[in-house]
């Protein structure tokens, strides 16, 4: 039988399925045979296929191969995330990691296709021109902003950075097993790595909420005069906290409104209020990302 390397990185892309679904994959490849084959890189590398490649090894069952060319791993990742992507019921969570490995892999790729180097005679922003372009063209292959691949990217490399620390916390972050506000997870993909340590520490061991761990991050806030709604007054040099803290109150009232409603007849306007949020969020990042 074929010698088949296991790559961890393209590994971990590919699902892990539960037992009901494993098991009924095992016994219709018991049954039926392996009728389509693994897809290899450069004739030995497995890049899709991971579960009935492991129930072929485990029942001796034959199988085929097909092998596929690329020029880097960076390829390999975009071509194995298109194809979960296209495949699976993805959690939120997960889409915006594979959409943000999609993009952080494809600025790679377009810095690596750039003929020229650091040293030519390039205008000094062609480099935050090129991922921008990179970003939209993103974007439009997931029919998303730009903003929101950006942000993807910075969620991946904070999963990623997690991952480092405990695969078994960015299981359960991309599982949905421990809900982590995305924003959050921006803001850790630059935190040191005390903060990222204590994080994945609280959602190993079931102690981790969103809105508690980031208020507590929070330097102490003064009540506004006048104000009633609860939303502190921003101290001084901590407008992005503000920023994080007022999204976070926004996020939890969506979150408490959906689990009010008694039957789905609210959703329609709810999907609306939540959209025209969203579409603000972005305009907003989009004049601050200029403005910097």
């Amino acid at each position: 039988m074929q010698e088949i390397i296991i790559d961890e990185e393209f590994r971990s892309l590919l699902p892990v399925l539960d037992t009901v679904t494993f098991e009924s994959l095992e016994k219709s490849l018991l049954t039926h045979g392996a009728r389509d084959p693994l897809v290899l890189w450069d004739d030995s590398i497995l890049i899709d296929g991971y579960n009935r490649y492991k129930i072929c090894m485990n029942h001796d069952i034959p199988f085929t191969t097909v092998s596929m060319e690329f020029d880097s791993r960076d390829e390999v990742l975009v071509w194995i995330i298109e194809n979960q992507v296209s495949r699976r019921n993805l959690t939120p969570i997960e889409l915006n990691h594979f959409r943000g490995l999609y993009y952080n892999a494809a600025k790679r790729i377009s810095s690596s296709n750039n003929q020229y180097t650091v040293k030519s005679a390039r205008p000094q922003n062609e480099g935050e021109q090129s991922r921008s372009s990179t970003a939209r063209e993103v974007g439009k292959r997931f029919n998303v902003s730009k903003a929101t691949i950006e942000r993807d990217g910075m969620i991946a490399n904070a999963i990623s950075a997690i991952a480092e620390i405990s695969p078994e916390a960015k299981r359960k972050i991309l599982s949905g097993e421990v809900a982590v506000d995305r924003s959050n997870l921006q803001r850790l993909s630059k935190a040191p790595i005390s903060e990222l340590e204590e994080a994945v520490n609280q959602i190993n061991a079931g102690t981790y909420n969103r809105n508690d761990y980031r208020i507590r991050k929070t330097p102490e806030t003064t009540q506004a005069p006048g104000n009633a709604s609860g939303i502190p007054t921003p101290p001084t040099h901590t407008e992005a906290t503000y920023v994080d803290t007022i999204v976070s109150l926004i996020t939890g009232n969506f979150n408490s409104t959906l689990k009010s409603l008694n039957n789905e007849s609210g959703l329609p306007e709810l999907r609306s209020s939540l959209r025209t949020f969203i579409n603000n969020l972005e305009e907003l990042y989009s004049n601050i990302a200029a403005a910097g």
